[in-house]
């Protein structure tokens, strides 16, 4: 009889050649069985080691698929990338659970009532009223007070970040941001040849001192921040921060760009930017982080003198935001879907954040305890591209400190993303990551 590893490197050799189509259902561990002439549990240990190599999917109750390793690959801007991987620690997923189930069931509400008719139509720029009334209700539940004629429905954070990044600045213009920042806003900078001045880190948060002394000296016209649980290092100002913060931004008349993506996550928190300076803060969200990656829906709250401007880019970039899309985020923003998930999400990254400290505590991790992310200190000796390579060879991704870094000396670490891994794997994961620690030499 034909071992389970023969039998898993054949099918994983077809799905590689591509006669297994992404998403095409899998035979079931019955049809395996009678096909290739093993046994029930034999064939099972097929689809766990298919699994564990990151070419099958399982949903309980419906049978196991091709994974779309298009999709699973999409991080490999952000890290080092494999053919074949089985622990992404590059890529931070949402951990809410009952994803797929709550889709469907959204869509069957949809589909049974309603105009769906409406759904196909053109929608205004910036989101049909009615929806933007609704998130701002929502923003209004979480302190922040946003009349709906400021509220912009976009096409996920980064557009809302595209829009935000056009609208303030032309070429050559400054803005300031954290020495280690997200990396999709330095992207956006390059590309619309904006320079990014960095501010220095201090305990817990940016040095303020230092970016005071950069307005001064420097045409600084934004300040790009995210303050609560920063991307990677997870701090969350304090309202004496935020307050210095403000106070810069009004003392030297600069806008402040709030990143909120992961600010569900420090529950609760002080009071955010936009509340504390709503005339010259825009705010940024959406619903990638909190509910489900491919929901690309974001949320953007602007100062009044803003409006004009972002209506015509509105129009520029997205002459409408997707109906279907629309519709399942607002209907789950509006029936506590939403809150739901955050609170499962919250939950879950603690649960990950515990493993993380239990296995690598020593290594002193630098992590907000509901975050999504660490940022690993790694020996100076260690060659941060060396260590990347050995893990992606292993099948490992992780974001290294040049992703996030806006200055010429960038600080030694690896930016270690928690959510893919289920957590019964998460200790398996993070042993293979201290052993390639401990392998790679110095220099």
């Amino acid at each position: 009889m034909r071992t389970y590893q023969e039998v898993a490197a054949e099918l994983a050799a077809q799905i590689r050649a591509g006669r297994w189509a992404p998403g095409q259902r899998l035979p079931t561990h019955r049809e395996l069985a009678a096909g290739h002439g093993i046994a029930v549990a034999t064939a099972t240990r097929v689809f766990a080691e298919l699994k564990r190599v990151g070419l099958v999917v399982g949903e309980p109750g419906r049978g196991s698929f091709v994974r779309d390793r298009s999709v699973r690959l999409a991080s490999a801007e952000y890290g080092a990338g494999a053919d074949t991987v089985w622990a992404d620690l590059a890529f931070t997923q949402p951990m809410s659970p009952r994803r797929a189930e709550l889709l469907r069931t959204a869509l069957r509400d949809l589909a049974g009532g309603g105009d769906l008719d409406a759904l196909l139509r053109q929608q205004p720029p910036g989101g049909r009223p009615h929806d933007r009334a609704i998130v701002s209700e929502f923003l209004d539940r979480r302190g922040i007070a946003a009349d709906p004629a400021r509220v912009v429905l976009t096409h996920g954070a980064q557009h809302g970040l595209d829009l935000v990044v056009r609208a303030l600045f032309s070429p050559g213009d400054v803005v300031a941001a954290d020495e280690l920042t997200y990396p999709g806003f330095k992207l956006l900078a390059h590309a619309h040849g904006v320079d990014v001045a960095p501010i220095p880190a201090a305990a817990d948060g940016p040095d303020l001192d230092a970016l005071d002394r950069l307005c001064a000296r420097r045409p600084v016209r934004a300040v790009y921040a995210m303050p609560t649980l920063h991307n990677p290092l997870g701090w969350v100002l304090d309202r004496a921060r935020r307050e210095r913060l403000v106070s810069i931004a009004r003392h030297h008349d600069l806008f402040l760009i709030e990143d909120a993506a992961y600010a569900f996550l420090a529950d609760p928190a002080p009071a955010p930017l936009v509340t504390l300076a709503p005339e010259r803060t825009f705010w940024i969200s959406s619903l990638s982080k909190s509910a489900a990656a491919g929901l690309r829906f974001g949320i953007l709250v602007i100062p009044p003198r803003a409006e004009p401007a972002l209506g015509r880019l509105l129009r520029a970039t997205m002459a409408s935001p997707p109906g279907l899309v629309t519709a399942v985020a607002v209907r789950w923003i509006g029936d506590g879907t939403v809150d739901a998930l955050e609170h499962a999400s919250r939950r879950a990254a603690g649960d990950h954040q515990q493993v993380l400290r239990r296995e690598l505590g020593d290594l002193r991790p630098i992590a907000h305890p509901c975050s999504f992310f660490a940022w690993l200190p790694i020996d100076p000796d260690q060659r941060m591209d060396r260590i990347a390579a050995e893990l992606s060879r292993r099948g490992v991704r992780v974001c290294t400190g040049d992703v996030f870094a806006v200055t010429q000396h960038v600080p030694h670490g690896l930016r270690i993303a928690l959510g893919s891994p289920a957590l019964e794997d998460l200790p398996l994961v993070l042993a293979e990551l201290r052993d390639v620690l401990d392998s790679v030499p110095p220099g």
